[in-house]
């Protein structure tokens, strides 16, 4: 979130941001993208350097988990009022938009929504056996181990 103290909060030595952040690269998640909420509540409203001061930080924190930065969309968003969302605000002429550049190839766009379909689906091994989380084990007398998932 921009807001002030929101960001720094989340971005801080425990924050979620990082959190995160990190937690979606330990899981596997290859691909990213950066909504910057709330540039409504930035002082002044929709403020391009709120919005250049968080990019380079949240970069900084990314590319030292293990993603490129130059892969993730960065997105200035408002939720609250739609801003960038489904299609360009005009409360940000200075976003030019988002471009990502990755062995697959190139994309870009301008709001949110284009950074969602830009997301490359993953190749899914479907030749291989099934697999499935498992979310326990139990040993049951009489029948054996019944995994669930």
């Amino acid at each position: 979130a921009a807001g002030t103290g929101e960001f720094e909060a989340g971005i801080s030595k425990n924050g979620q941001t990082r959190e995160h952040a990190l937690l979606a690269f330990t899981l596997g998640v290859k691909q990213l993208i950066v909504g910057v909420n709330k540039m409504d509540s930035t002082e002044p409203a929709y403020s391009e350097p709120r919005f250049e001061e968080i990019k380079k930080e949240v970069s900084s924190y990314i590319k030292k988990i293990g993603y490129n930065p130059a892969a993730v969309a960065f997105v200035p968003i408002s939720g609250w009022h739609g801003d960038n969302m489904l299609e360009p605000s005009s409360k940000m002429p200075w976003f030019k938009g988002w471009n990502v550049e990755r062995k697959e190839g190139k994309a870009e766009g301008k709001c949110l929504i284009e950074a969602l379909d830009a997301i490359l689906p993953p190749a899914r091994p479907t030749d291989k056996a099934l697999r499935l989380p498992l979310q326990d084990v139990y040993k049951i007398g009489g029948i054996g181990t019944v995994p669930v998932g």
